[in-house]
């Protein structure tokens, strides 16, 4: 009853989403966005725009829903991947990009301006599949990327079976489902490889875009969730929140202490104990953490007045972002399969958002 109450709750969001994202396309091309800065020269209130990663879209859509409720403040994010998001950072067409990758120092070096660093929240990986009848499937970071590898190809090889005492694996082939575009996802995911897999380390390593060498493309965390749900034998890697709005069965993986656990709000948050809220978290060594566990950050310019910004529109964006590392936004990451960021890290957050400026004066 449980997860057909999520699974319901998932698939409003995601409808709500795609209305965001149109919206957001709206405000973050051609006219539209010229008259809506001269409107909020006139006086009117500002609309923000933010874009990118597609991990922390549900959240982002239930609390951004809410802040525009409470606040009158229009605020649209469109879920185009952690890439774009930064590419659109970059061409200054959006307040702030969400990206599931700190940037590299290269990167940094393209924008035309210092950037600040925001964490948001705390999101998983989950390794769905489809699968009739095999329930609680347990899975190892080495044969995950032997699946992508190709060096796996039928879910009862023996390696599997080892691993999943008592199960009926069926003599049944497995397709890898795999996302099509640059992706913060995909390096979360491809990062906790590398830690796990020297194999996966040698031939892939930890990128944003990889080439695979056997599976099927899908574009964005929604892509790949309903291929894998529309696959029998199907595996791929999502957003937690995905693997429950499209209903797909959900792996235990296990994690540098060699437990198998599945993403929920404590594994998640056990994750960050033993790290920092700049980096990565996947492999934590800590007993009870969910093994592909991240941050997920927003990435904003620290000097604002740039690209005709108003003082007011900059303003409104710290507002915002204020809010939504706050106890108020936080509480909305569980109902969304998320977890809320450490006291630490809202700490850190707050410390950040305290650097931003418009012409050299500190907005917060």
């Amino acid at each position: 009853m449980k997860n057909k109450r999520f699974f319901k709750a998932g698939i409003i969001g995601l409808s709500f989403v795609t209305g965001l994202v149109a919206i957001a396309t709206l405000f973050t091309s051609g006219k539209l966005v010229e008259e809506l800065s001269e409107n909020t020269a006139a006086g009117r209130k500002p609309v923000i725009t933010a874009a990118g990663a597609t991990l922390p879209l549900p959240f982002y859509n239930e609390a951004f829903k809410k802040y525009w409720e409470q606040k009158d403040i229009p605020v649209t994010y469109a879920g185009i991947g952690t890439e774009k998001g930064f590419k659109s950072l970059k061409n200054e067409q959006i307040d702030f990009a969400g990206i599931d990758v700190p940037p590299t120092k290269e990167e940094l070096d393209s924008l035309p301006g210092k950037t600040v660093l925001v964490p948001t929240c705390m999101g998983a990986i989950t390794i769905a599949y489809n699968l009739e009848g095999v329930d609680n499937l347990h899975l190892t970071g080495e044969l995950i990327a032997d699946i992508y590898l190709g060096k796996i190809v039928k879910w009862n090889d023996a390696r599997i079976v080892a691993v999943n005492p008592g199960k009926q694996l069926p003599d049944k082939e497995i397709y890898p489902v795999f996302r099509l575009d640059g992706s913060g996802t995909t390096y979360v995911f491809s990062d906790y490889l590398t830690k796990t897999s020297a194999d996966w380390k040698a031939a892939m390593g930890t990128s944003k875009l990889l080439t695979f060498p056997r599976g099927v493309a899908a574009a964005g965390n929604q892509g790949v969730a309903g291929l894998v749900g529309k696959i029998p034998g199907g595996i791929g890697y999502v957003a937690t929140e995905y693997a429950v709005s499209f209903g797909t069965q959900s792996a235990w993986v296990k994690n540098a202490a060699g437990n198998f656990v599945q993403p929920s709000g404590q594994s998640i948050t056990a994750a960050a104990s033993a790290g920092d809220a700049t980096g990565m978290i996947t492999n934590s060594p800590v007993a009870d953490a969910y093994p592909i566990s991240c941050f997920t950050w927003v990435v904003l310019y620290q000097e604002q007045n740039y690209g005709g910004r108003t003082q007011k529109e900059s303003e409104e964006t710290v507002k915002l972002l204020d809010w939504l590392v706050g106890p108020q936004a936080q509480a909305i990451t569980t109902q969304v399969l998320y977890s809320p960021l450490p006291q630490k890290a809202v700490e850190y957050a707050r410390q950040v958002l305290g650097q931003i400026t418009y012409n050299g004066k500190k907005l917060k």
